[in-house]
């Protein structure tokens, strides 16, 4: 696929890229896709959902009733679970969600994604660019400059950008990411990519070794 670059006044640069097959137009692996959006989604949770055992209750051990012939079933002291304020069975612990997915499987999942946004024509690449400063306003006038202030916008730069990065922060419908980090929820998320030339450059390296 052929696309123009375009500047970040919205105007045509003359310069085309030919996005790479190996990357951006393979036959996508619904399921490497689904696995790599449920690892992502698993990191991001927080596991700290605690309730306390029965030992943890704090209350007298003594045993409430007799055994046997109170016309009831057995019961223990006052924190047994059967009992309000009593503990609970079998409660969430603090546990770690993630899991670990294999290295290509990853890979593959990041191509795919990248390939639906390219069936889609929703990838948009701009020359590469600077800012002299964190100012929102002046991002905000480059997304309009090329059409997608409107959309769910994810910018992919070559590096780290600091400047780049505080003037999308604030942007609701904006994210901006480094070529290297780039993962397939981020991109199947976003409505429209926006890719600097060096960072598409990126991109094809990363994923396809």
């Amino acid at each position: 696929m052929e696309l123009s670059v375009l500047n970040i006044k919205g105007q045509e640069t003359g310069r085309k890229v030919i996005l790479n097959d190996a990357v951006f137009g393979i036959e996508p692996n619904d399921n490497a896709i689904y696995l790599d959006v449920k690892r992502y989604l698993a990191a991001q949770r927080q596991g700290t959902a605690k309730s306390k055992e029965r030992s943890e209750i704090s209350g007298s051990t003594r045993k409430l009733g007799r055994q046997k012939g109170g016309g009831g079933a057995r019961r223990g002291d006052i924190n047994s679970p059967v009992l309000v304020g009593g503990a609970r069975v079998f409660g969430p612990k603090p546990r770690d969600y993630s899991f670990k997915l294999n290295k290509k499987v990853k890979a593959l999942a990041r191509r795919s994604a990248l390939s639906y946004k390219a069936q889609e024509n929703a990838i948009v690449v701009v020359e590469d660019f600077q800012m002299e400063k964190p100012q929102t306003k002046a991002f905000v006038e480059i997304l309009k400059n090329i059409n997608v202030a409107d959309k769910k916008v994810l910018m992919v730069i070559e590096g780290v950008d600091k400047n780049i990065y505080l003037s999308a922060r604030n942007i609701q419908a904006a994210r901006v990411s480094s070529a290297a980090n780039i993962h397939t929820y981020g991109v199947l998320d976003a409505g429209v990519m926006v890719v600097t030339e060096k960072a598409l450059q990126a991109l094809e390296t990363v994923l396809t070794k």
